[in-house]
């Protein structure tokens, strides 16, 4: 028998967004553990329209790939800001600060990482929009 895992992101992963406060405006479930990934992760993000997740974060190892699913959104990459639509990839590398902004319909995306580092090289940033990026 072949050596798989199946499960549903909405329904088998918790919502990380509940857990830390970011309800209803956003949605994070972190699959990584869930479907027993060993040398990479997976994440389902929804946001709510024109919500902005309060802070920036990078991976000094991990490379990231955030695929838009619907709606819009804007990332920041260190000071450049990209729009972003539906069925957009775009690849962030390891040391590069990155944030999200869903656009007027909101947006569901999904964030593919390796390798996997458990996010013990992660570092975050709580003031990384600035008042000047605002919507």
């Amino acid at each position: 028998m072949a050596d798989y895992t199946l499960l549903n992101l909405k329904r088998d992963v918790e919502d990380a967004g509940e857990r830390f406060g970011y309800a209803p405006n956003m949605e994070a479930r972190f699959a990584r553990k869930a479907l027993g990934l060993e040398r990479s992760g997976l994440s389902f993000f929804k946001l709510a329209p024109d919500f902005r997740v309060p802070f920036g974060h990078l991976h000094t190892e991990q490379e990231e790939i955030y695929l838009v699913l619907s709606g819009s959104a804007r990332v920041k990459l260190d000071d450049e800001i990209l729009e972003l639509s539906p069925m957009d990839a775009v690849r962030i590398p390891p040391s590069t600060m990155r944030g999200f902004e869903a656009g007027p319909e909101g947006a569901e995306i999904l964030a593919f990482g390796a390798p996997d580092t458990d996010n013990k090289d992660i570092e975050m940033d709580q003031g990384f929009w600035t008042s000047d990026q605002l919507t």
